[in-house]
């Protein structure tokens, strides 16, 4: 599968940053996935449960409280108050 490079920030620092296949998360209209060569877009995001996928097939969930997900033609960013990974 194709990967494309996402970076996960809070006020803490990069929580993420890193190649995966998909991003699971919830936007103000309703729940995303975004893979690569996803369209360009931007979107608020809410609290919500969020879920990376690896490229080895493997998943990590975490706990989002919300904030501005950018998707680029290479790269995303999802920008959060708070976001922590469940271990």
């Amino acid at each position: 599968m194709s990967t494309f490079r996402l970076t996960v920030a809070s006020p803490d620092g990069n929580q993420f940053c890193g190649d995966c296949v998909k991003l699971d998360v919830r936007g103000v209209e309703g729940e995303l996935a975004v893979m690569a060569g996803h369209i360009p877009f931007v979107t608020s995001v809410v609290k919500c449960p969020c879920t990376v996928w690896l490229e080895d097939g493997t998943k990590r969930t975490a706990t989002c409280d919300g904030g501005l997900l950018t998707v680029g033609t290479d790269a995303v960013t999802l920008l959060s108050g708070s976001f922590a990974f469940d271990e």
